[in-house]
């Protein structure tokens, strides 16, 4: 797996999972995120071990992550990305999503998955659409597994 540490101003990502502050990813995933509340430590802590992480860094306080979970040959799903609220608006999201896309190891993949109720417009600047066969999708779904 090739590795990444993309340095711009104060700003750092990394793929390198060690580098990782997985109480602070664990600290908005659970509480903030909306979509992974209440998520137990060890749950995210094993997400992380089994996916490609981008971890997002001013300086060395992490304030942002993306997650890919992938095959590395023909499939990704991108989850669990989020910059925090007071260092939004300043682009960290756009080079964030930079990173992910253009990384070696998910190149020429066939399928890209992502779910996700907001921020629709920075993902359509890399070629995310909405379902075109919405009926060809299945998903068995448990909203209370953290409950």
């Amino acid at each position: 797996m090739k590795e990444i540490n993309f340095s711009f101003g104060d700003y750092v990502i990394t793929t390198y999972k060690n580098k990782l502050d997985l109480y602070a990813i664990h600290d908005f995933l659970s509480k903030e995120s909306g979509w992974s509340n209440n998520i137990p430590f060890e749950t995210l802590k094993t997400s992380i071990e089994n996916s490609l992480n981008f971890g997002l860094f001013y300086k060395d306080r992490q304030i942002g992550f993306a997650r890919v979970i992938s095959d590395f040959a023909t499939i990704a799903y991108l989850g669990d990305i989020y910059v925090l609220d007071e260092f939004r608006g300043k682009g960290l999201s756009k080079t964030l999503m930079e990173q992910v896309m253009h990384h070696p190891n998910l190149q020429g993949l066939r399928r890209w998955i992502l779910l996700t109720s907001t921020a629709e417009w920075l993902y359509e600047k890399y070629n995310f659409t909405k379902l075109p066969n919405p009926e060809l999708y299945m998903e068995l779904y448990n909203p209370e597994v953290y409950k």
